[in-house]
């Protein structure tokens, strides 16, 4: 046997040492994030972030998370009740979209022209669902004939779009499409992670039932807050289920009561949400109501508009042909020919402490990406990107094409 003593000391001895990198400063470097998100957050944001934390549940919290629902329904154009924000990024509120909205078995159709309807279909599949998918090549576009015809063909319960398709660089049109959904008893889910503030949404006039978007792209707030907003046709399905969500976390019957959207008197501890996200998310929803939603789409057009140009005059080819199409927040550029693109772009790193990406999920190989958002959306930082594509032009030729 062993003794007390024995047994107490081999307990107390910690045999694994400090690790040598956790008695070394934290550094982040300062990078112009000039890719498809994160874009750099304003001191203002960063500021708010840093408050003193309080309590989940202290009455101050929910006064700033009331303050968020607010901010929501103006960024959306919504009056729905059922408005929050999820903790944790643009997945978290896709997962709970799909999760509370969609039963096993049920059918479900997803327009997929890019990464984020590959993501939906899935999420769907992994709910148990029937997905039907409607495929386009990246920057491809669905006419509301062809969605309607798909409609009547799978009778789904919920309908996928991205609005803003950053991994192509496309702007989806909505109108009309609501209304298709409301003829044939579907809900309308809309993805907005890379448009909201950048491209006009209207939540309630074009008919749609469930929006969301994430904190760190136009509304330049870190990463890790997602909102979301049901219409009272979403809640109808969701909370008239037989069987439960597949997600605890993202159970809308315990987040509607976190976020005082259930009209009941009190509210009931689920999860602990991300405090200091929550007073950025605040923040960056303040800067838009006092710049006003107008201005930010104006304004995100216009420098857009110069990046184009800019683009153009150095014999650069968009990748998005039609100009009405083009998201404003994220441009895409075809891959010049006899460049390595992934050389290109680890010299602007290098070089120039800048941040564009390539292309991601079906669009890679394809295209180069360039994100002014929000805070980032100035001709200034169009001028700094386009000064850094110049250059690598200049250093990274590969071959004569």
């Amino acid at each position: 046997g062993y003794s007390r003593t024995g047994f107490k000391r081999s307990m107390s001895t910690v045999t694994i040492p400090p690790p040598a990198c956790m008695l070394r400063p934290l550094e982040a470097p300062l990078r112009y994030l000039f890719g498809p998100g994160p874009s750099n957050v304003p001191p203002r944001i960063l500021a708010a972030g840093a408050k003193p934390i309080i309590g989940h549940m202290h009455s101050e919290m929910f006064e700033v998370m009331d303050d968020i629902k607010e901010g929501i329904r103006y960024a959306f154009q919504t009056q729905n009740n059922m408005t929050i924000s999820m903790s944790g990024s643009g997945h978290a509120a896709m997962e709970c979209a799909v999760f509370n909205t969609v039963e096993p078995g049920e059918s479900v159709l997803v327009a997929i022209n890019g990464i984020w309807g590959e993501r939906v279909a899935e999420i769907a599949e992994r709910s148990g669902a029937k997905v039907h998918r409607l495929v386009k090549a990246p920057g491809g576009y669905f006419s509301n004939k062809e969605i309607e015809q798909a409609m009547q063909k799978h009778k789904p319960v919920l309908f996928f779009l991205t609005h803003g398709e950053s991994s192509a660089g496309l702007c989806h049109l909505v109108d009309g499409i609501g209304d298709i959904c409301r003829k044939h008893n579907c809900l309308f889910l809309v993805d907005t992670v890379a448009s909201l503030g950048a491209a006009p949404i209207f939540m309630d006039k074009q008919n749609i039932d469930i929006l969301y978007t994430g904190s760190q792209k136009a509304l330049n707030a870190p990463p890790g807050t997602a909102p979301i907003s049901f219409n009272d046709r979403a809640c109808h399905k969701m909370f008239n289920r037989k069987t439960k969500p597949l997600s605890y976390l993202f159970d809308m019957t315990y987040l509607s009561n976190y976020w005082g959207c259930d009209g009941k008197p009190a509210r009931i501890y689920h999860h602990t949400g991300p405090v200091s996200g929550f007073f950025a998310l605040r923040e960056s929803l303040a800067i838009l109501a006092e710049k006003g939603l107008e201005e930010s789409w104006r304004k995100h057009k216009e420098i857009a508009a110069y990046l184009y140009k800019g683009l153009e005059d150095m014999g650069l080819k968009l990748f998005i042909p039609d100009r009405d199409l083009r998201l404003p927040s994220v441009t895409t550029i075809a891959i010049p020919d006899g460049y390595d693109w992934r050389e290109m772009l680890a010299y602007i790193m290098k070089h120039h402490q800048m941040e564009m990406t390539g292309g991601l999920g079906p669009s890679v190989g394809m295209v180069m990406r360039v994100g002014l958002m929000g805070y980032n959306c100035e001709k200034f930082n169009a001028d700094k990107a386009l000064h850094a594509l110049q250059d690598a032009l200049k250093n990274c030729k590969k071959s004569k094409a």
